[in-house]
């Protein structure tokens, strides 16, 4: 039976370097190059390997962020989604992981109104703000089984998932009921470059936008003002100090200058 699949992605600064504002204490965006999150490219290429294995399932990518954000949904389409979804407006502006994940399930219960949605995947963390929680928030609203840091999908279909688990002290294998929410690593898969087939696709595609009025959201429950984390300010990393070159006449000598500086800094 074909499988409705729902990716979640975003749009994300290419570059870690991220300047902050000395005076506002908010990161400096202007001018940045924006891409796909790299790990969500990881859950596009699954989802597009579970289609090719699953005649007639469908993938929508869905984002949120603003209008500039339907880049993103086209280059998932170019890897083989089907369809891309923008959740966007002033009231969907700001929010933390639990507003974002809210505004998230409901797209996926608005989705699962015209079909029913059997997977959610999700890549492991976001490279902005690295949480790696709104899997599992989305799953919690939406009352469906969560499994996170999922490195195999080994089976699939219309009822159920066999999945392996990456932990600490090896790895777990678990079947779960769907439909379900899965945030994958980078271990999953190797992501496709993207086809000139689909990205023709993705250009002629029609990305719909929805708000938090097309949501079900009531303005409070929505971004910033349905968050409940605030970032009071942020600052850039202070600089590395200099380092201490050891050396000696011998490799022998410079074993023992490198083990003598290690004990004196008491880290050995």
């Amino acid at each position: 039976m074909p499988l409705n699949i729902v990716v979640c992605v975003k749009n994300v600064p290419s570059t870690l370097a991220v300047p902050v504002d000395p005076a506002t204490g908010l990161p400096k965006t202007a001018g940045l190059v924006f891409a796909m999150n790299p790990f969500d490219e990881y859950a596009v290429e699954e989802a597009v390997r579970i289609k090719e294995k699953t005649p007639g399932t469908t993938i929508t990518a869905v984002a949120l962020g603003p209008e500039s954000d339907g880049a993103v949904l086209r280059e998932a389409i170019s890897r083989g989604c089907d369809a891309g979804v923008l959740l966007s407006g002033a009231e969907l502006q700001g929010g933390d992981n639990f507003s974002v994940s809210r505004a998230l399930a409901a797209a996926i219960q608005k989705l699962s109104a015209e079909k029913p949605v059997h997977l959610a995947l999700f890549g492991k963390s976001t490279n902005d703000d690295n949480s790696g929680v709104v899997g599992g928030q989305v799953a919690a609203w939406l009352g469906w089984p969560g499994v996170l840091f999922v490195k195999k999908i080994e089976s699939i279909d219309e009822n159920s998932a066999v999945l392996c688990r990456m932990m600490e002290d090896g790895v777990d294998k678990l079947k779960v009921k769907l439909p379900a929410a899965v945030g994958t690593v980078k271990e999953i898969n190797e992501p496709r470059v993207p086809s000139l087939k689909g990205k023709m696709a993705a250009k002629k595609a029609a990305i719909p936008t929805w708000t938090a009025a097309d949501l079900g959201l009531k303005p409070e429950e929505a971004g910033a003002a349905g968050a409940r984390v605030k970032v009071a300010r942020s600052s850039a990393p202070p600089p590395r100090p200099a380092g201490t070159r050891i050396a000696g006449a011998t490799p022998a000598q410079t074993a023992e200058k490198l083990v003598a500086a290690l004990i004196e800094r008491k880290l050995i």
